[in-house]
């Protein structure tokens, strides 16, 4: 118990620490005219407060991945909250607040286009590849995921098609229509629903003094369970997670001032966190480490986590609501992911959205391609996810290393925890049988060497870019006279 909150104590300092030194290593400019107000377009580009943009960013990114990953990341024991804690401090949050304040500075472009300007033309087209890949897996998942959990509650009366219809549905038009038209609307009640939910088992496990393992030495090490790498893509959102990078982008065309950016980007990363941390709680208290953990995983996933718990701690209606709280999370990250790639996609050809149907044709074809990965097997879908997700978050890290270092400001901040990851993915890939199916000993040695190598190209790159320099943003001499609020 004294591991769990001492955790979430650590989370909440190192917002009102660590995130004030990484605001002020960025260096806000709060009269700066943004994105909302420059390309208001009443579809993407709409002003919205900072509570709602806040709330909008939380539920963005906190899909099943905050909740399936740490469920999954149990199975290593404590060792996992010192993951999410060091994780989210000091790669995730600065991740997602370097992603969302450069888009910004740049009249709020995706990835693709923070990747071209920064590390170059190829990579725009690479990074495009994966984040569309990756946007498409995390539809699917985010599909399937929450259909699941929805036909176990109701016991199988209403047939598993037709509520992946429906999700599928409610997906095309929060895609398709103005972002405060939907989206704008529903996530408070969506983001009630994630409160109860986590408040309700977080609050059940420490009130009933649930029996969550403390680490220790001894623990520090699990048994047949390599940490690295598999630890850290394991539990990838509520640590650090790449598809935050194709979310904030999002926000950062609804963003007021920059000064909110602090709350909106590294905050909600934070607010993440502490909801992993409880779900790995959950997992590792309820059902008596991972034996007996690992035969409900085999039995029905995560998914089956998710209801035992709730309902262990909350009883039918609390646990009900709370299963629902669950559900909402992946729904309200899904809806983003298409929409997210619709826009990296328009961006990418120029092609103005202002109209439905410019919007449609680019949307139908993910559309049918998501229908059709809804048949691949979760876990085979989940193991692609979880190596496209942590690949974009290196290159998400090595676009603010880049942007600080033209800067001449602190770079190490985005560039250690990206090479880390880069060490991490690499190892992953060389030895998964997804992948190359190397022995782990010489998985870490390739692995280290092309680490090494793009870190060198890393920082002669930079060296030219900042004798070129690279505008770090957009001209706002035509800007003037516009009022931020």
């Amino acid at each position: 118990m004294y591991t769990f909150l001492f955790g979430i104590i650590l989370l909440i300092v190192g917002y009102f620490t660590y995130g004030k030194f990484v605001e002020r290593t960025f260096g806000v400019k709060t009269e700066r005219a943004t994105p909302a107000y420059v390309n208001n377009d009443g579809v993407d580009y709409v002003p919205m407060s900072t509570s709602k943009n806040s709330l909008i960013q939380l539920l963005n990114i906190a899909g099943v991945g905050p909740i399936f990953g740490p469920i999954m990341g149990a199975l290593y024991g404590p060792v996992a909250f010192i993951w999410i804690v060091v994780g989210a401090i000091f790669a995730g949050a600065v991740h997602d607040y370097l992603t969302g304040m450069i888009s910004i500075r740049n009249r709020g472009a995706h990835l693709p286009e923070l990747a071209g300007k920064f590390l170059g033309k190829f990579m725009k087209h690479v990074v495009n590849a994966f984040a569309i890949l990756l946007l498409v897996l995390v539809g699917t998942v985010f599909v399937s995921a929450p259909a699941g959990l929805l036909y176990n509650l109701m016991n199988g009366w209403m047939a598993l098609g037709v509520i992946v219809a429906l999700i599928f549905i409610y997906y095309i038009l929060a895609t398709l229509l103005p972002v405060d038209k939907i989206i704008g609307r529903v996530y408070p009640i969506f983001g009630l629903l994630l409160i109860i939910s986590a408040v309700g088992v977080g609050g059940g496990l420490v009130l009933t003094g649930a029996p969550i393992p403390e680490l220790t030495l001894a623990n520090l090490h699990p048994d047949n369970l390599p940490i690295f790498p598999l630890l850290f893509l394991t539990i990838s959102c509520g640590a650090l997670s790449g598809f935050h990078a194709t979310q904030s982008p999002i926000i950062s065309r609804t963003t007021q001032k920059e000064g909110q950016g602090r709350k909106i980007f590294y905050g909600m990363m934070i607010a993440e966190a502490i909801v992993a941390m409880i779900w790995a709680a959950a997992a590792m208290a309820l059902f008596n480490g991972p034996v007996s953990l690992n035969e409900l995983l085999a039995a029905g996933g995560p998914a089956l986590i998710v209801s035992e718990a709730s309902t262990m701690m909350l009883g039918a209606i609390g646990g009900t609501l709370a299963v629902l709280g669950v559900i909402i999370l992946p729904i309200t990250s899904g809806d983003t992911a298409f929409r997210s790639a619709r826009m990296i996609i328009a961006d990418y050809f120029k092609m103005s959205q202002a109209k439905f149907s410019s919007r449609l044709w680019i949307a139908l074809p993910m559309f049918v391609i998501s229908v059709g990965l809804t048949r691949v097997d979760f876990n085979i879908l989940w193991r692609y996810f979880s190596w496209a997700n942590q690949s974009t978050a290196v290159i998400a890290l090595f676009v603010g290393a880049m942007y600080l270092y033209i800067a001449g400001k602190n770079y190490w901040i985005s560039l250690v925890p990206g090479t880390f990851m880069l060490m991490t993915t690499m190892t992953y890939i060389l030895n998964a049988s997804i992948g190359f199916g190397l022995p782990m000993n010489v998985a870490y040695i390739g692995a280290a060497v092309i680490s090494i190598a793009l870190v060198a190209v890393f920082f002669v790159a930079a060296q030219k870019a900042r004798a070129a320099q690279i505008p770090l943003e957009d001209d706002i001499s035509e800007w003037e006279g516009i009022r931020t609020i």
